[in-house]
C-alpha cells in the first residue's frame, strides 16, 4: 500500500483486545492503517463521554474514513452503538466489512443495520483479504469459518 488509509472499526467495547489485535495484525502485514474508532483506550481519565460527544466524534470519524469495519463478536449485534455506526457509514457511502472475532465462529448473529447494509463478511483468519477490501478490492461473503458465503443482499455499489 502506498498511502495510509483511515479505517473505523465498529466494536462492542469489551471487544476492545480484538480490535487492538487487529490493527496489529494488519500493520505486521504491510498495511499502514489508522484506526478512527471509538474505544477505550482513548477516553480522557478512564471518564465515559456523554451520548452527545459520542455521537459527535462517531460521526466525525466514520466520515474522515476511508474503510468501515464491524468486528463481530457474541454481543456485537446488541449494541445500540454498533447499530448506528454501521446506518451512518451506510449514509455517507463507505464500504461496510464485518470481520468475525476470533473465536467467535460459531452462532454469532449480525447486528441488524449490517444485515441491510454490510458489504462483505469475512473470517477472522482472513486478513489478507481484509487488507485487499481496504486497498479497493471487493471480496465476497464469508461464512465466521472462512468458507464462502451467500451475499446478505445484491447490491451495486457505483464509484463517484
Amino acid at each position: 500500500m502506498s498511502k495510509q488509509k483511515n479505517i473505523f472499526i465498529s466494536h462492542y467495547e469489551k471487544d476492545d483486545v480484538h480490535v487492538q489485535s487487529l490493527k496489529k495484525r494488519l500493520i505486521r502485514d504491510g498495511y499502514d492503517v489508522k484506526n478512527f474508532s471509538v474505544d477505550s483506550t482513548k477516553h480522557k481519565d478512564g471518564r465515559r463521554p456523554s451520548d452527545a460527544v459520542i455521537k459527535r466524534l462517531l460521526d466525525i470519524r466514520i466520515k474522515a474514513s476511508s474503510t468501515f469495519i464491524c468486528l463481530i463478536g457474541p454481543d456485537t449485534h446488541t449494541r445500540k452503538w454498533v447499530n448506528y455506526e454501521i446506518r451512518k457509514a451506510h449514509l455517507e457511502g463507505k464500504k461496510i466489512i464485518g470481520i468475525y472475532s476470533h473465536g467467535n465462529k460459531d452462532n454469532v448473529e449480525l447486528p441488524e443495520a449490517f444485515k441491510k447494509y454490510g458489504s462483505s463478511t469475512l473470517g477472522w483468519n482472513s486478513i489478507e483479504k481484509l487488507g485487499e477490501i481496504i486497498s479497493g478490492g471487493n471480496i465476497p461473503f464469508e461464512n465466521p469459518d472462512g468458507s464462502k458465503s451467500n451475499d446478505l443482499h445484491k447490491s451495486k455499489r457505483i464509484k463517484c
